[in-house]
């Protein structure tokens, strides 16, 4: 697995045919640096920064040729999932194209989560065999082999896992459907590039298939090592949530039942202490250092203008209205901001340094799947009991706990409802429409507020006359993403298993 400068430097030339396998930046947490593998895994403060790097990798990611935008797991990623869902507006041009459905196989925003998933993964697998090689070298011992690796498989997984959301039908529909390609090795020298071509899309079961094996080695491997490392707690919490879209209720539980997290006492916790609460399961970090740009930046691209933010997303009426999300409710109270222009999520508020970490999963998501998984297994009482424990910390006082009384549309509707409200502003909503329009409960994208026709708070009274637009069929081509155009023409296999439609 020896990579020199002049093999570097070939691979280079690669990389502008061949996206998917860009390794020009795999060893060094500088980018622009190529380093010989020998020497990135020749000390264990090297290991250590190779792990690191990867982190970096994931909430910086790539786009149009640079570093820093956001994907595939940063600020831009997280936009692109709230666009779908329409629980978040689009008030600027940055992100119409996703809000309005209007993607093609050249728009630059999906090419950069493609691009950057797979220059992340293909990064991860050259860590993983660095770390083969420090261990046989007596570079690092044992368990510190057994953690970094643990983390490494994780991300990998997540990865994949995202690409297969976002680029395939549902699990749910047809698990024998077209997935994403599984990138198991590292493409770190010429003579493998034309290996990696050869690796097809698969089915969305074997990638599932795939994810799974990945995160069962990642829980027994890993350990406690808190919320912006990926724990042996994180991938349990991960395998919870793969498995509900498996549509396997009691795996999800079976996955819950091994969790020792706990929901915090209010909902703001999280997001004001994330490194120090009892729900944060796995966020990725962000410092002034690592996420100066405001195109990477969470608190920058969700901000209110009026306290330091750029605004290009804020609350849709359609969500702030809704009336299963009570006035006083403390993620209205405490977890927004409002000026003359509308409604902003308060999640991020780093407007100096734009610290705010990218919350990935929380303990409060994996209690309202499992509360879902009960309710799809028939124990309604239990699936009411995890909804309440969310959902109570959060409304005003006076304010009642729901019962089978009140569920009008049924305890899954509700626990639906409470997560849009829950989640909102992290990018969530979209993972449930995928799999709930597979399965049928959804027809689609919802209809949403006209993009940038929200002009003033005026909207968001109760009684204010907004039209709606931008729904999507579930049968629509355009409800998946294409496969970028520059992959297709330089990948022959892929060419082939272009999504229809596109």
């Amino acid at each position: 697995m020896k990579m020199n400068i002049k093999n570097s430097l070939k691979i280079t030339a690669f990389c502008a045919s061949l996206l998917a396998f860009s390794a020009c930046d795999v060893t060094d947490q500088s980018p622009v640096t190529l380093v010989p593998e020998e020497e990135a895994f020749s000390d264990a403060g090297k290991v250590q920064g190779n792990i690191l790097g990867v982190y970096d990798a994931a909430q910086r990611g790539w786009y149009l040729g640079a570093i820093d935008r956001g994907y595939p797991f940063g600020a831009a990623s997280i936009q692109q999932g709230d666009m779908r869902g329409g629980d978040m507006y689009n008030d600027q041009l940055f992100y119409e194209v996703t809000y309005i459905n209007g993607w093609s196989p050249t728009t630059a925003n999906n090419e950069g989560q493609w691009i950057g998933t797979y220059r992340l993964i293909n990064r991860i697998n050259v860590v993983l065999e660095g770390l083969q090689e420090a261990l046989a070298n007596g570079v690092i011992d044992q368990g510190a082999y057994d953690s970094y690796r643990a983390e490494m498989l994780f991300l990998r997984a997540f990865s994949h896992w995202d690409l297969v959301i976002n680029f395939s039908r549902p699990y749910s529909d047809d698990p024998s459907s077209l997935g994403i390609p599984y990138r198991d090795f590292a493409v770190n020298n010429t003579d493998l590039v034309s290996e990696a071509e050869q690796i097809d899309r698969g089915t969305v079961a074997g990638v599932y298939a795939r994810v799974l094996a990945d995160l069962d080695e990642a829980e027994e491997l890993g350990g406690d090592i808190g919320p912006f490392r990926a724990s042996r707690g994180a991938a349990i919490a991960f395998k919870a949530k793969v498995k509900l879209h498996q549509d396997d209720w009691a795996g999800v539980l079976e996955e819950y039942g091994k969790l020792g997290y706990a929901l915090a006492p209010s909902p703001e916790v999280p997001f004001r202490s994330p490194d120090g609460n009892t729900e944060s399961i796995f966020s990725l970090n962000n410092t002034a250092e690592s996420n100066p740009g405001v195109n990477g930046a969470l608190p920058a691209m969700y901000g209110n203008p009026a306290e330091g933010g750029r605004g290009l997303v804020k609350i849709s009426p359609v969500i702030w209205n809704a009336p299963f999300w009570l006035e006083g409710d403390a993620r209205r109270t405490e977890l927004t901001s409002s000026s003359d222009i509308g409604i902003f999520t308060s999640k991020y508020d780093d407007y100096i340094n734009r610290g705010n970490p990218t919350p990935l999963i929380r303990y409060a998501e994996i209690v309202l799947i499992a509360a879902e998984a009960h309710a799809r297994l028939g124990d309604e009482g239990q699936a009411l009991e995890l909804l309440n424990s969310v959902r109570d910390r959060a409304i005003p006082e006076g304010a009642a706990s729901l019962t089978a009384g009140d569920l009008s549309d049924g305890i899954l509707q509700a626990i639906w409802n409470e997560k849009r409200v829950e989640l909102l502003a992290e990018g969530a909503y979209w993972y449930d429409i995928h799999r709930l329009s597979g399965r049928g409960d959804m027809d689609g994208i919802p209809a949403k507020a006209p993009s940038r026709s929200i002009t003033s708070i005026d909207f968001y009274a109760p009684d204010a006359d907004i039209s709606l637009d931008h729904s999507l069929p579930y049968s629509s081509n355009l409800f998946i993403w294409p496969i970028p155009l520059q992959e297709v023409v330089n990948n022959p296999v892929l060419a082939g298993q272009q999504n229809p439609g596109y």
